[in-house]
């Protein structure tokens, strides 16, 4: 049953799926959210855990950076695996002016430069957006805390880390995009063509426009307890 790139047997995947993009992160979920967590698979240094969350069986995977990564991972864990939710718990930058570093953000939708969006349907553009029913059970599970700042609506999935022009990222803010990342867009596409559910929620890491307040490399692999209440909670709804 072994994919290219994930060595777990049939089984050893939860349906439900947390997924940072940083592997230190990945086993940092494990070890501190989840209970009974096993290391199922390690390719390439991709750890996937298994436990559980709540009684439920959940698994935390990485996916690496950018949307080639992601949509391997993604894919594989939907098509082969029978993985049904997916939920992206990563960082990203702040674009608008109504988010600040440390808020969090829950992905209604992703924009992105990248090609994938003209690759499936001839003369199309597709639009990439969370499953609802994950949006609503992150949105239900938000309103419920009283210790974190939490907006919800869409991210820049961008191609390019460094590729930074200011009349694209004050043309998207104008639109209402909160922030910026590199993952989305493709875990969206993923779960769209595989049947799958997906969402993603991002804890703002650093700004766009004021850079004062950045988090250093510790702080994202490590402050990152509000998306992973708000990711689990989507999940288990």
């Amino acid at each position: 049953m072994a994919t290219p790139h994930i060595a777990a047997e049939p089984g050893q995947v939860a349906p439900l799926v947390l997924m940072p993009g940083d592997p230190k992160r990945a086993a940092r979920i494990a070890a501190e959210h989840l209970e009974g967590a096993e290391l199922v698979s390690d390719v390439r240094g991709i750890g996937c855990w298994t436990g559980s969350w709540q009684g439920t069986p959940m698994s935390v995977m990485a996916s690496g950076m950018g949307i080639p990564s992601v949509s391997i991972y993604a894919t594989e864990l939907f098509r082969f695996y029978g993985v049904e939710r997916i939920v992206r718990v990563g960082t990203c930058g702040g674009m608008s002016d109504k988010v600040a570093v440390g808020d969090t953000i829950v992905a209604t939708a992703a924009h992105t430069n990248a090609s994938l969006s003209t690759l499936f349907v001839p003369g199309i553009s597709l639009s990439w957006t969370a499953s609802y029913p994950l949006l609503r059970g992150a949105m239900d599970a938000a309103a419920g805390l009283t210790d974190a700042t939490v907006h919800t609506g869409p991210v820049y999935c961008s191609d390019h880390f460094y590729f930074a022009n200011p009349d694209i990222i004050s043309g998207l803010a104008k639109y209402g995009t909160l922030g910026v990342e590199m993952e989305s867009a493709g875990l969206y596409a993923c779960a769209a063509a595989e049947g799958g559910e997906a969402l993603t929620v991002l804890t703002v890491s650093d700004h766009l426009f004021d850079s004062s307040r950045d988090m250093s490399s510790e702080e994202r692999e490590t402050l990152y307890a509000t998306s992973v209440r708000i990711a689990a909670a989507a999940l288990l709804a």
